[in-house]
């Protein structure tokens, strides 16, 4: 088969993760980027913004308690960018659920894993 006649190169799924703590933000970018994804890592929920207008990630996966703009109202604003976008996020704190309720009540849904998060786990869930 000359160049050519290559079957056409399949576009990888896009993912954004984003975490205040770098090493979790690249690990998870590393995993995704061998495992088929085109992922990148930012390292905070302002960040997070930014480059999704650019980048227009198919996914967002976001821990929810940063040092800025949490998880949640990263994901709500990345949502009114790119209405379509699946989102996971995950933490490790309780604080969690009080803002998971508060983005229920204003219509918002959101799957959420706990951290550490196992690679297979996040894999799966991504695939879905």
């Amino acid at each position: 088969m000359n160049k050519q006649e290559r079957m056409p190169e399949r576009t990888k799924p896009k993912v954004l993760v984003v975490d205040d703590e770098r090493v979790i933000a690249d690990t998870l970018a590393m995993i995704l980027n061998q495992s088929g994804f085109e992922a990148r890592a930012t390292y905070s929920g302002e960040k997070a913004i930014e480059l999704a207008a650019s980048f227009r990630p198919a996914m967002l996966i976001s821990d929810v308690i940063m040092a800025d703009l949490n998880g949640i109202d990263t994901a709500i604003q990345i949502r009114s960018l790119l209405p379509t976008i699946k989102i996971l996020l995950f933490s490790g704190q309780a604080a969690t659920a009080d803002l998971l309720e508060k983005a229920r009540a204003q219509g918002y849904e959101f799957d959420i894993l706990a951290k550490p998060v196992h690679p297979q786990d996040l894999l799966r869930k991504l695939r879905e």
